[in-house]
């Protein structure tokens, strides 16, 4: 099939378009844009600055993507947004390009599906499979594993990191690093449970429940403290790959500052 761009739409000749591509009313598409094949862009979506999308995405009404990065040291220095394969971004989605104090880039992956008014600000990186609710909020550098969920009104601090598998409870505010595999809530968030439902859904055997279960109890809710949680789970037997993952989310946190191992970066800037 070929190529449909709406007549009210301004895309600019040197902005490369792949196969199939539909673009909608009163769309803006810039000169430094490439917009894969099978992906579609609905009316009123501004794609600005160097900025790539993959094959098969789904763009809805109102998403500004590519924007400059809201940090007031950017100096308008050639950075860049990069978004994979099979992504939905809902209504009114904004997506700011990096700075150039990391990589220079924001990264988004495959199959997301960001909710109407999130908003994914400079640098941050966003692993496969997440899914943000309406409104979500992610600070600058923020760091997103495979398979995590955000509920409605989640704010992110900047520098955070989000760990694989786990579910952050609508309105929370996530000020620390999350583990991976934990369901947590609040203001400011704490691992309230770990998240067997997801696990389950992901095909995890039980075995790596029970002893995240085992972990979760020693370490929030005995609060015996990473060392003693750590050789007492050693004690019952050989680490299983999801405990050391674990285990090594929780020592990067504490190398960073106010539980944020990513923010040890800025510290040494």
């Amino acid at each position: 099939m070929s190529t449909s761009i709406a007549q009210t739409a301004v895309v600019d000749p040197r902005a490369r378009i792949g196969t199939n591509v539909r673009i909608g009313h009163f769309c803006v598409i810039g000169p430094d844009a490439s917009i894969g094949d099978n992906t579609r862009i609905e009316d009123h979506v501004v794609i600005s600055g160097i900025c790539s999308l993959g094959e098969d995405n789904h763009v809805f009404q109102g998403c500004v993507i590519g924007g400059h990065p809201q940090d007031t040291s950017y100096k308008n220095t050639p950075t860049r947004v990069e978004i994979g394969h099979g992504n939905t971004m809902r209504e009114n989605c904004t997506v700011n390009r990096g700075t150039d104090k990391e990589e220079g880039v924001t990264r988004i992956g495959d199959n997301n599906f960001l909710m109407t008014g999130t908003h994914v600000a400079h640098d941050c990186t966003l692993g496969d499979r997440i899914v943000i609710a309406n409104n979500g909020m992610l600070g600058g550098h923020v760091h997103i594993a495979n398979d995590v969920t955000l509920a409605g009104g989640v704010g992110v601090h900047h520098f955070a990191s989000i760990g694989q598998l786990s579910f952050v409870s609508s309105m929370s505010r996530v000020l620390h690093d999350v583990p991976p595999y934990m369901i947590v809530d609040g203001q400011p968030s704490k691992p309230r449970a770990v998240n067997a439902i997801g696990l389950k859904r992901h095909d995890y055997p039980e075995d790596d429940i029970k002893v995240l279960t085992r972990a979760y109890r020693l370490l929030y809710r005995s609060r015996v403290g990473v060392e003693t949680a750590r050789e007492e789970l050693m004690n019952r037997g050989p680490i299983r790959p999801v405990l050391k993952h674990l285990f090594d989310s929780i020592d990067q946190s504490s190398d960073g500052r106010h539980g944020r191992g990513r923010d040890r970066r800025r510290k040494a800037a």
